[in-house]
């Protein structure tokens, strides 16, 4: 085990961990704010992905792709809230699951009418597709390093509008007492519906980013969202700076554990017993990660009102 791949694998969970943040950031916004709980927000991952997909093979170019992938993730997202999601806010958290549920059910249905079941494959565009050298002398995709300037710039966006503007003010204040929010005479109808629809569009970066990672597929979404949960939960529900910290530290355990858990286990563990003990207990990590931080901070590392 020598540096430069432990180095390595550090980039690669803080690149996942990265996605994380793009999909949890939204997500916990709609938590915080609405008290909604959204198990459909992997479909709009799923739906960036596609669209960014078909847009860049019509328009041939990966920059068109991005961005029709973008504003159609938001519209649908948008049109999801309108159309389906708005006469729940009242409606009790079961009801919420039930909902949301079905829309895992129509979006994968759809994709799958439309581009069908089959995985579809992307690539990076050829500016991205290359390498760079890191200091302890291995290489690194270029797309994977894009990822990572992209995460952390839309970061940097979202603290600056949560935290010093009207926007941010608003959405900070209706995460707190929403009824004192509408009182006072803001739509809060329009915020939701703000929230909701940038949350969605956050969801399809990650996806578009992850397309020419993983496989584009229909039910896509739904692998990621319960690391989703974890990285919200662990972060603290509401709060975007929670979100970030809690998708790097998911990023980097779930990472590491996965490369380097099964051979630090062989050192002391014979090789067949490493063999199945290994994998097992990486994709545990999470979860017990999840119960230490709810063990000693029940709302989370950073809970709404540190936003």
């Amino acid at each position: 085990m020598t540096f430069g791949l432990v180095f390595e694998q550090l980039l690669n969970g803080l690149q996942l961990g990265v996605m994380l943040f793009l999909m949890a950031a939204g997500l916990t916004l709609v938590l915080g704010i609405m008290n909604f709980v959204n198990l459909a927000h992997g479909s709009f991952y799923m739906v960036g992905a596609y669209l960014t997909v078909a847009a860049t093979r019509l328009s041939v170019s990966y920059l068109i792709g991005v961005a029709a992938g973008l504003a159609g993730t938001l519209l649908v997202g948008i049109l999801a809230e309108v159309i389906a999601l708005r006469k729940l806010y009242e409606r009790d958290h079961l009801d919420q699951v039930l909902a949301t549920f079905g829309l895992i059910l129509f979006f994968n249905e759809l994709v799958a009418i439309i581009w069908g079941r089959a995985a579809l494959f992307a690539s990076p565009p050829s500016w991205l597709s290359g390498h760079i050298n890191l200091f302890t002398g291995s290489r690194y995709p270029m797309f994977r390093m894009a990822i990572l300037g992209v995460g952390l710039g839309v970061a940097v966006a979202l603290w600056y509008t949560v935290t010093r503007t009207r926007l941010g003010m608003l959405i900070r204040a209706g995460a707190t007492n929403r009824t004192m929010v509408a009182a006072l005479g803001v739509n809060i109808r329009l915020l939701y519906t703000i929230v909701f629809g940038v949350g969605a569009a956050l969801a399809g970066l990650a996806g578009l980013l992850a397309g020419p990672i993983y496989n584009v597929q229909p039910g896509m979404g739904e692998l990621i969202l319960i690391q989703v949960f974890v990285v919200i939960v662990i972060g603290g529900i509401g709060s975007v700076r929670g979100a970030l910290v809690g998708a790097v530290i998911v990023g980097i355990v779930d990472t590491l554990g996965r490369a380097f858990l099964k051979p630090l286990m062989a050192t002391v563990m014979s090789a067949p017993a490493a063999e199945n003990a290994g994998p097992a207990l990486a994709s545990m990590l999470i979860y017990l990660l999840m119960a230490a931080v709810l063990a000693f901070k029940p709302q989370g590392l950073f809970p709404a009102r540190g936003t």
